[in-house]
């Protein structure tokens, strides 16, 4: 079955952390929650008052976030004593379980950041898991490369490229495709599954039906189906992302994401009384 699209969003200027400006596309009144994905960020400019202040430490509970770096460097710490530097093409796939204290701080004094934050959702079952920070350096990343496309594996499969997150309960996909003009991508995903592009630059054309035109930072919404086909009208560069629906309750409190009010409650209590980050 064809996936077509659903709704196409533009991606809202906001800010986060100490004031660092990106465009959120997730985590929005036009797109809240596309279970299992609670929040897309794409964050990043050419002027380094835009994000030098970065993002200091901060508490998450019940998600995870995965950030993926193109341009610029970023430097992380965590309460775990985890640490690194990302650089352009890495990955940083953190679970955040029970409760994890981290600072993301730009390495950069000047020059072109340019990132993506992606928040999954974890079911109740492993919100209160330890927390576990994975890094992937981005020549780890499988690649595969054709004459018509260049398919970067974050997450999933493509032919015989892998991404490292195996047995993972949502069974993500998270691709970093770039098309030629003219050309077509095409990929299968599982029945059932949720799944969005986000189109970072050019133009294209999504399944067999009409849609409005698509170009630069726009969220595409995708309708449920198993084979998922997109034309670059011109060189088109955009991110596939699609996952197994949790099918649970949820409740926000800003960076904590359970299942009931009264947890979120416990995770502020537990952050202020000094327990939150205690294994």
């Amino acid at each position: 079955m064809n996936i077509e699209v659903r709704k196409i969003i533009k991606a809202l200027n906001a800010s986060d952390g100490a004031g660092v400006k990106l465009k959120r596309s997730i985590g929005t009144p036009e797109a809240d929650y596309i279970d299992p994905f609670l929040m897309l960020d794409e964050f990043g400019s050419e002027n380094k008052d835009d994000y030098v202040a970065g993002f200091p430490p901060h508490p998450h509970r019940g998600i995870e976030t995965v950030t993926y770096m193109l341009h610029g460097k970023f430097e992380h710490k965590d309460s775990t004593g985890s640490k690194g530097k990302m650089e352009p093409g890495d990955v940083q796939w953190m679970k955040t379980g029970r409760g994890i204290i981290h600072s993301e701080m730009p390495a950069m004094s000047g020059g072109k950041l340019l990132g993506f934050q992606l928040w999954i959702n974890m079911p109740a079952k492993l919100k209160k898991n330890k927390p576990e920070y994975i890094y992937i350096k981005g020549k780890e990343l499988g690649v595969h490369k054709d004459s018509e496309k260049t398919v970067k594996v974050i997450a999933g499969k493509f032919e015989k490229a892998e991404g490292s997150q195996k047995n993972h309960n949502v069974d993500p996909t998270y691709f970093h495709v770039i098309v030629n003009e003219g050309k077509v991508f095409t990929c299968n995903i599982p029945r059932g599954h949720n799944s969005f592009i986000y189109l970072l630059k050019g133009e294209l054309k999504i399944g067999e039906k009409e849609h409005d035109r698509i170009n630069d930072s726009n969220l595409i919404l995708l309708k449920k189906g198993t084979k998922l086909s997109v034309k670059a009208n011109k060189k088109t560069e955009f991110l596939f992302i699609a996952g197994k629906p949790i099918g649970e309750p949820i409740a926000r409190g800003g960076p904590f994401v359970m299942n009931t009010k009264a947890e979120i409650l416990e995770a502020i209590q537990d952050y202020n009384n000094g327990t939150f980050a205690k294994y």
